[in-house]
């Protein structure tokens, strides 16, 4: 299992191959390589998941939105979680 990081295309960088996208996570900007994507098929506004610097999958909103859910509640401690649901863990 790897840790990615959800984050959305925000321009095709030109050079590199074609293998370079501007990315944007949580407001920051990141260069990302997409070279291990299919070629031709990730563009502007295109949600991916990131892992040491590569984009390693193509998702739609929703899986981005629920990628990103995971990682919030991984940084949560034990008691914040349990204590969500009211009841017993």
């Amino acid at each position: 299992m790897c840790l990615g990081i959800p984050g959305r295309v925000v321009a095709l960088l030109d050079g590199y191959g074609g293998q370079l996208a501007l990315v944007d996570v949580e407001g920051a900007a990141r260069k990302v390589n997409i070279g291990m994507l299919d070629e031709n098929t990730v563009g502007a506004g295109d949600w991916v998941v990131i892992h040491m610097g590569f984009a390693v999958e193509k998702v739609d909103a929703t899986g981005a939105a629920e990628a990103l859910a995971g990682l919030e509640l991984m940084g949560r401690s034990r008691p914040e979680v349990e204590g969500e649901g009211g009841g017993e863990p």
